[in-house]
């Protein structure tokens, strides 16, 4: 009955008068809504002892989230009713607005800066993390730029110069704030999507390597990030300086055992694990829902970046480049990160500051990643009605 009631209200939300929710994946849906409820629940088990000694109320961080949801919720809408053709023609002006904000964060006075880094522009009473948005302007770009070289592309690395340049101010702009784990994420997905795109695999071999040297270079050069290499090596040798964090959170993992030691029972939460309730969200699930609660939520992101592989591949079999890139580039990025966040938080990885996705604290981040997840489901959309549409053309020969 309620499902019946709510219905007609759903479909004149999103504008369709006959089969707007038939043509839109709702194992996805299902499965991104999964994700985001688990993340509003461990966020508001594992804030609690850092709102507290920030002097606030228990679920102060959680009711901040909240509050960006329905703006998160809203983004994705409009996303999902912006027709892709649009998207693709606005690629450059978003790209700009992209730098714009890369610079304008650098900007003395300008920018706000937190544990070294100066990443986030003050809007109000919030902060907006200006890579998160940059990231999403900037798929769409390459995205366009792609399917505008795809024949040159195919034949000749020529049409990459221009990304090249672009992503060489980007990463410039990225690395002033600094923020080398998003240009690392940024940089591997536009590499995928031009790989996706046919490029020459000699061409990708040379660029790989340039980055990989280059990479080196910075890790090497920089001391902070050389000495979390080192602590990552062997961080027992350390446990109470440079292995703190990686310590911390390989106790919170190992308590969890197999089916974890309840839902707000975590130990390591308590003021042992910094950043609990962001870099480190992934490891309080652990503790608290163990194995079983981790291959859940390993699961079902796995599910979702299926889910995006599969529409991009759709879409390309299609001939919609910018959309079956779009869709490779989203789901490609969320793989990533999230591989990253997780991999950090049991060891593979040495320590970045890289958020799980929909799950960690963070309201820019939650909006942007419902803005890309709502490009995600128009591609999907676009697709189903195409497909639709040609399954209604009368055949040659048939009567109708």
């Amino acid at each position: 009955m309620a499902e019946v009631m709510l219905r007609p209200r759903l479909e004149a939300l999103l504008g369709h008068r006959g089969s707007w929710l038939a043509d839109l994946d709702h194992s996805l849906l299902a499965a991104l809504a999964l994700i985001l409820s688990l993340g509003l629940v461990m966020l508001a088990s594992a804030s609690v002892s850092v709102a507290e000694e920030a002097g606030a109320g228990p679920l102060h961080f959680l009711t901040r989230q909240l509050i960006f949801l329905p703006v998160a919720l809203t983004g994705a809408l409009i996303a999902l009713r912006i027709p892709l053709e649009r998207v693709q023609a606005l690629a450059t002006p978003l790209m700009l607005f992209a730098v714009f904000l890369l610079t304008l964060v650098l900007v003395p006075g300008v920018g706000h800066e937190a544990n070294g880094a100066t990443r986030w522009l003050p809007i109000g009473l919030f902060n907006v993390q200006v890579s998160e948005v940059a990231r999403v302007l900037l798929l769409v770009y390459v995205a366009a730029q792609i399917q505008r070289h795809i024949v040159e592309l195919q034949q000749s690395p020529r049409p990459l110069i221009g990304l090249a340049l672009v992503l060489v101010v980007v990463g410039l702009l990225l690395l002033a704030q600094p923020d080398f784990g998003s240009l690392a994420i940024l940089t591997a997905t536009i590499g995928t999507m031009v790989f996706i795109a046919g490029t020459p695999l000699l061409v990708l071999i040379l660029l790989a390597s340039a980055g990989g040297v280059g990479a080196a270079a910075l890790i090497v050069s920089s001391p902070y990030r050389l000495e979390r290499l080192i602590a990552f090596r062997d961080p027992w040798a350390d446990p109470f300086d440079t292995g703190f964090q990686l310590t911390q959170s390989l106790i919170a993992v190992g308590r969890g055992e197999w089916l974890g030691v309840g839902l707000g029972n975590s130990v390591q939460k308590l003021y042992y694990l910094p950043e609990a309730h962001t870099d480190f969200l992934f490891a309080v699930l652990a503790e608290e829902l163990g194995f079983v609660g981790m291959a859940a939520v390993i699961a079902l992101f796995a599910f979702v970046v299926w889910r995006a592989c599969l529409i991009g591949a759709r879409a390309l079999r299609g001939n919609d480049v910018f959309a079956g890139l779009l869709a490779y580039g989203v789901g490609v990025w969320l793989a990533l990160q999230t591989f990253v966040n997780m991999g950090v938080n049991l060891g593979l990885l040495p320590t970045k500051g890289l958020t799980l996705p929909l799950m960690s604290y963070g309201g820019s981040s939650l909006v942007m990643n419902a803005l890309a997840l709502g490009l995600l489901l128009r591609v999907d959309f676009e697709q189903r009605r195409a497909a639709r549409s040609a399954s209604r053309m009368p055949r040659r020969g048939v009567p109708t």
